[in-house]
């Protein structure tokens, strides 16, 4: 792994342990071509939107309350007036397939991030329409070592 991809990983593991999700914790970076952090993001509920709610901890709740880590980045570029054309993402798990469309659309080139499992049986069929996205798209995928 390269030096700025192992320091750009660890900001995100320390940005995902700021998540209050019981089951899993997510987070992500956006780095400018200068491997400048121009924003963090990590998998948590809606601004403004209580949490502590148990029930909105539980699944399916969860899904409706809570936003993934990748596009908190985007929308923290997007609330601080931030470019994302041209960036590159940062995350450990795999993008799910609205994550990547929000990836696409923002404009970012490339993702670093860990090989997806496709044969998960919550995210396996999601991950496979992302990584067909990514492809299509020209997005640059770097898996992690």
């Amino acid at each position: 792994m390269a030096d700025w991809d192992k320091r750009f990983i660890d900001v995100t593991r320390l940005v995902a342990s700021w998540s209050k999700d019981r089951n899993r914790k997510v987070g992500a970076v956006i780095v400018n071509s200068k491997n400048s952090i121009v924003a963090t993001g990590y998998n948590g509920f809606v601004s403004g939107i209580k949490d502590d709610i148990d029930a909105r901890h539980e699944r399916p709740a969860k899904y409706l309350f809570t936003e993934h880590a990748e596009r908190n980045c985007i929308y923290s570029c997007s609330n601080h007036g931030i470019k994302t054309s041209g960036c590159t993402m940062i995350l450990e798990w795999f993008p799910c397939a609205d994550c990547a469309r929000a990836i696409i659309q923002s404009g970012i080139i490339k993702v670093i991030c860990n090989a997806p499992d496709f044969n998960d049986d919550r995210w396996g069929e999601s991950f496979k329409a992302s990584d067909e996205m990514f492809k299509e798209a020209g997005i640059e995928i770097k898996y992690l070592s």
